[in-house]
């Protein structure tokens, strides 16, 4: 019988891969604290992201893998995660303990992008990440009343301490301007209150920091992907075609700017009728974003239904990741959430392995 040790342990665990990344969990560095004990085996799996929506299919393997080992009596694995830092970029200037910023972008305004963006922060605070959300949709800052929150709390030293809602740190204009004064700013002072919104806000430590942009190209998203390292941008459509149109203007606009599209949400995708009969209706047609994401080559993020729980929850300040966790709405942002976070995992991965053949010269001439 072959001797049971760390190395038959690995081995075995090599055959373990993460499907997103393309690797094996012991290349990724996911295996720690392996010990051996007789025919006891423990060890964690350190995953890039709480919310990897691989995770019971990648624990479900790494349990049989070992399993199959000679000698083997039980196994103990323990799964973890840690997110990693986002790639800084040359040129552009990070947020001090912010690993992540993800862009919420769209080509038009009502496809419900904010919805989205809250959604999705709500939904990796829930998985185990730490999360924050700007708002920097001056001419519409909604996040405030969205998330149920109306006032931040007292300033420490020369930083400005965000809010806290549902365990999410929020930040937005809506707090210093009055609700019915309107905001009439031109392009510098736009730049100048996101600059100050990034990097003037007590953040401290955080996975993802969500930023929620009007929609459009303007000087908000110029300002954004020119001053940061964004790990990527989401864009939010509805089925019809003149939402997918402007979305394609958005996604192009980031696309230029070099900054990675994590995929196209589809909201408002279809109606389910609440009487009981589950008939489904397309209210504005159906699958104008998976085709979008067809035609560009980027991931699919997953589909949102029009649903009047949706619409209550950004209403009264409890988003349906709060006011109906259990119901097939809140599903559909979990699963929206988890590619996001697969997605980012992705982008550093590729980052990472770029700025390798960079410095070592690897398939240089």
């Amino acid at each position: 019988m072959a001797e049971l040790n760390e190395q038959a342990v690995l081995q075995a665990l090599r055959q373990v891969q993460d499907p997103d990344l393309r690797r094996d969990v012991v290349s990724l560095n996911m295996i720690k604290d392996l010990a051996i004990e007789g025919g006891r085996v423990s060890f964690r799996m350190v995953l890039t992201t709480p919310a990897c929506p691989m995770k019971a299919e990648m624990e479900r393997a790494a349990r049989q893998a070992v399993q199959t080992l000679p000698g083997v009596t039980e196994v103990n694995l323990r799964m973890d995660s840690e997110v990693p830092k986002g790639f800084q970029l040359a040129g552009k200037q990070s947020i001090p303990g912010v690993k992540n910023i993800v862009a919420s972008a769209s080509g038009k305004g009502g496809v419900g992008k904010s919805t989205v963006a809250v959604n999705t922060a709500l939904a990796l605070a829930e998985a185990g990440a730490s999360v924050g959300i700007v708002d920097c949709d001056v001419y519409g800052p909604n996040i405030p009343m969205m998330m149920g929150v109306y006032g931040l709390p007292p300033s420490q030293g020369d930083k400005i301490k965000p809010a806290l809602s549902y365990g999410v740190k929020v930040m937005s204009i809506g707090f210093l301007v009055p609700e019915e004064k309107p905001i009439i700013w031109r392009g510098p002072m736009v730049s100048g209150l996101i600059k100050q919104f990034l990097y003037d806000v007590d953040w401290g430590n955080l996975d993802y920091l969500i930023v929620d942009l009007p929609p459009g190209t303007g000087d908000a998203q110029l300002t954004l992907a020119q001053l940061i390292p964004l790990s990527g941008a989401i864009i939010t459509v509805t089925p019809q075609p003149v939402a997918t149109h402007d979305g394609v203007k958005g996604m192009l606009m980031f696309k230029q700017l070099e900054v990675p599209i994590l995929g196209i949400v589809e909201n408002m995708s279809y109606f389910v009728c609440p009487c009981g009969c589950n008939h489904r209706t397309d209210i504005f047609g159906h699958g104008g974003g998976h085709k979008l994401a067809e035609q560009y080559e980027v991931r699919f993020l997953g589909e949102v239904p029009l649903d009047t729980a949706i619409r209550d929850g950004g209403d009264s300040g409890k988003p349906v990741l709060i006011a109906a966790p259990t119901s097939p709405q809140a599903e559909a942002f979990r699963a929206v959430s988890s590619q996001v976070a697969a997605q980012v995992s992705v982008e550093n991965a590729k980052r990472a392995a770029s700025n390798l053949v960079q410095i070592t010269g690897i398939g240089s001439r």
